[in-house]
């Protein structure tokens, strides 16, 4: 008998007749000998309307973290509820169980919170009992037991926390896509569904705007040596597999291009450039709990530089709050401006470590498209760029037809 963990997004579970399919194919899975764990998102569309009524009530962004909580983690426990009742409708045992319920302890940053331990024997005990677990994603509670959720793409890493913590067999991550693509489909219509993919391409993929996977789950697939699969809920086809890289994976110079709009750029200029600055800045953001992904720093040749870094745009209110204060600590002319309407566009692929001239022929490519290329990242494996929202596509076309990803 297998033990077997699966997550179904709020999609796969977006409709009474979507919820009956999800449990149709939960069952047959249990008949098949195996015992299930099953997460499950929010509705769609569910979580948007949540936050709606709290800002209806409260004024845009004003509602507090903490009550976000406890009303955000109703969603998760709806769909919990009715996908329980229809496993029971259909003659099957199935209980439903929150995060708090099923021993998920966080840390105490609302909204954003990170899995702190996991004590599973409750859903142990349940499985053993012939039951099939639905588990609610997203959510888990303080050692206080404070409500708590886990930030934009949570249930993945509910669904890969819970296989770890219970020794699974197999994690598979359903969602309404056939797996992971070269790019999305939605923009490059000639994307391709990957057979395989490394933990390190899927995390920097995830992490540059990939949907398919939240970057944290990932992260902790990797730490934890959780293989899974991607794949559909709405038909049986294969998936991507997800594990660790092999000597094989390095033929492949590029593995994916990745987009992620919405970000928004935050320019601190007159800081004067002298040891423990940058830390003051991004040691002040860090206390926010903030992400900061690209962060580029001009050479100083007058002793005053300026820095820039990338946030979301939802997130630069907390960014100027966090700053304001110690601008001047940063010098006597330091001032702070953020612009939106950017768009990150990154080329991912283990292969980059042993081949040059990837970052030309990114380049050249964007050139001829017309793109102009505003901010620059590398790492290992992974060319980040950012440009002008309304150019994002333009640019992932270029770069995908540019490395021959249609042929993949």
């Amino acid at each position: 008998m297998s033990l077997i963990v699966q997550k179904y997004g709020g999609t796969s579970v977006g409709t009474p007749e979507r919820i009956r399919n999800v449990a149709k194919r939960i069952l047959e899975t249990q008949q098949a000998g195996n015992q299930v764990v099953a997460v499950v998102s929010a509705m769609a569309g569910v979580t948007n309307n949540l936050i709606g009524l709290a800002d209806a009530v409260t004024g845009e962004g004003q509602a507090t973290e903490r009550e976000m909580d406890v009303l955000l983690a109703t969603g998760e426990q709806t769909t919990i509820a009715l996908t329980a009742m229809a496993l029971n409708a259909m003659g099957s045992k199935a209980v439903s169980l929150t995060g708090a319920q099923a021993g998920i302890e966080t840390d105490g940053f609302h909204t954003k919170a990170r899995i702190s331990n996991i004590s599973p024997a409750g859903v142990h005990e349940l499985l053993d009992d012939g039951n099939i677990v639905i588990l609610a994603g997203f959510q888990g509670k303080t050692p206080d037991g404070k409500i708590t959720t886990l930030g934009r793409g949570g249930s993945d890493l509910t669904a890969i926390a819970m296989a770890a913590a219970i020794d699974a067999d197999l994690c598979q991550i359903l969602t309404d896509v056939d797996g992971v693509y070269t790019c999305d489909p939605r923009v490059v219509p000639e994307a391709k569904k990957l057979d395989e993919i490394s933990y390190d391409e899927l995390l920097e993929m995830a992490s540059s705007g990939t949907k398919v996977m939240q970057s944290r789950s990932v992260e902790f697939a990797k730490k934890f040596g959780v293989p899974f699969e991607v794949r559909s809920s709405l038909n049986n086809n294969p998936g991507t597999l997800v594990k660790e890289e092999t000597m094989s994976m390095e033929s492949v110079v590029i593995r994916g291009v990745s987009l992620e709009r919405d970000q928004a750029k935050v320019t601190i200029t007159g800081v004067e450039d002298h040891p423990g600055t940058a830390g003051k800045i991004f040691g002040a953001v860090a206390e926010t709990n903030l992400l900061v992904d690209m962060i580029v720093q001009n050479v100083s040749k007058t002793g005053i530089t300026d820095i820039s870094f990338t946030v979301h745009k939802d997130d630069v209110v907390k960014a100027e709050a966090a700053l304001k204060p110690i601008l001047p600590e940063l010098g006597e002319n330091a001032t702070m401006e953020a612009t939106d309407g950017i768009a990150k566009l990154s080329v991912v692929g283990i292969g980059m470590r042993s081949h040059s001239g990837v970052a030309a022929e990114m380049f050249a490519a964007l050139s001829k498209a017309g793109v102009n290329i505003e901010m620059i990242s590398t790492s290992e494996i992974k060319i980040t760029v950012t440009v002008s929202e309304d150019q994002i596509d333009a640019a992932a076309k270029a770069a995908h037809e540019a490395f021959g990803l249609s042929e993949a």
